[in-house]
């Protein structure tokens, strides 16, 4: 018989494995407002989701932001987020069943997130999920958040698993665009964003409204016919 390769699922933390893009999409309208702008929540959160705090501040408060500076306003950012989300804590339907399933299937499972530490600390912790997975990968591990693959890339080698043996789980197009310059397949998860959203990209094998709607099986079955199909990019 022969042994199959080693195989991976990176699970995107916000909006995924739990589902709270609303209130970092509040938290984030109430940091502009507390400085006089109002911005349009569904083109702030197409044009953000997936990039890294210092990234966004950099684009809407002057590309001019020393680091400590930004480090200082994404901190009150994301206190601002988790004391909206905190009463409200919890794993989206199906996630825990559904990565103790892949567990017993061998297969790696890992979190590439564009969060700051504190951030991950508060779900993964919060939810004592952290001790399922394999690696752990957020903003402090990598320069570039996405559409960049670097987060995605350096959880696959922190579990030793090649790029075209992982799927991705995401809810934002920058995520999925993150996954296809890995050279990964996407599951998209309509947590935030329908499914026509989408659309654009050739690496999606699936979209679902949450993980009681996965098979472990279907999925990796979906991985290999689409395989032909996805051309791999070159990182950027």
């Amino acid at each position: 018989m022969t042994n199959l390769p080693q195989r991976a699922f990176i699970f995107d933390m916000d909006g995924t494995i739990v589902d709270n893009m609303a209130f970092h999409t509040k938290s984030w309208l109430a940091f502009f407002q507390r400085r006089g702008r109002e911005l349009d929540a569904d083109e702030f959160f197409r044009a953000t989701a997936g990039r890294q705090g210092h990234e966004i501040m950099r684009t809407y408060m002057g590309a001019e932001l020393t680091n400590e500076e930004a480090a200082l306003l994404d901190a009150e950012k994301e206190d601002l987020y988790r004391d909206l989300y905190a009463p409200h804590l919890e794993a989206v339907a199906g996630f825990e069943q559904f990565i103790a399933d892949a567990q017993q299937e061998d297969v790696r499972l890992a979190v590439a997130t564009a969060a700051p530490p504190a951030n991950i600390v508060f779900t993964l912790d919060g939810l004592d999920l952290r001790r399922h997975f394999d690696a752990v990968v957020g903003a402090a591990d990598v320069a570039r958040g996405k559409p960049n693959p670097d987060v995605f890339l350096l959880a696959a080698e922190r579990c030793g698993v090649a790029p075209e043996h992982c799927i991705v789980f995401e809810d934002a197009p920058l995520g999925v665009e993150a996954a296809r310059r890995a050279g990964m397949r996407a599951v998209v998860l309509t947590t935030t964003l329908p499914a026509e959203a989408f659309a654009e990209f050739d690496n999606v094998i699936l979209v679902a409204r949450d993980f009681s709607e996965l098979n472990i099986a279907e999925l990796f079955a979906g991985l290999t016919t689409s395989a032909a199909t996805i051309t791999t990019p070159q990182a950027q």
